[in-house]
């Protein structure tokens, strides 16, 4: 294996990738930039038959499936010991995929239930930001009774009990980030 290229955005991983065209990506999921996930999402817009592995120290479910969804050939945590890491990058260039352990129990223990909607997760997100009901209806446009049908949602969908809890279930999972 030889390095081809190495960038600490996304931006420059985007541009890395049309430069050197690697056989294989590693892409962490958090750059100062964007999310990894972004862009991967537009290195595979311009080359669809890109193989991207992220590479990470975060697990929640909603990033892997993310990831995944958007083509995601591997999904390997960053304590992967060395020759694992290598073991799977080679499993990705000959073109299969390779999830650790670890997230794909965490994809099973969450598959199936259902799913916050892009409008509980904005709302979910600026509660999480301090706002107030009042404030997040401004923000987003919708009447004050709205935000509390959406809460009462999340709520329910994440079997919390109160909204903080609501916050820190969806942050450990990767529903939102701050």
């Amino acid at each position: 294996m030889t390095l081809a290229a190495s960038a600490t955005s996304g931006r420059e991983a985007i541009q890395g990738y049309r430069e050197h065209r690697p056989d294989v990506t590693l892409m962490d999921l958090r750059l100062p930039d964007m999310s990894g996930i972004d862009a991967m999402i537009a290195i595979r817009g311009e080359f669809p038959d890109a193989r991207v592995m992220m590479l990470t120290t975060f697990d929640g479910d909603a990033e892997i499936e993310r990831a995944l969804q958007a083509g995601a050939r591997g999904y390997v945590l960053k304590s992967l010991p060395p020759r694992e890491l290598a073991d799977a990058i080679r499993h990705v260039h000959a073109g299969r995929k390779r999830i650790a352990a670890e997230a794909a129990a965490l994809l099973t223990e969450h598959m199936g239930e259902e799913r916050l909607t892009q409008r509980e997760r904005d709302v979910l997100t600026r509660v999480a930001g301090g706002l107030r009901n009042r404030d997040i209806g401004e923000d987003l446009a919708i009447t004050e009774q709205t935000v509390k049908v959406h809460m009462r949602n999340v709520l329910g969908k994440l079997n919390a009990r109160d909204r903080t809890e609501a916050v820190t279930i969806a942050l450990r999972r990767g529903i939102i980030q701050l």
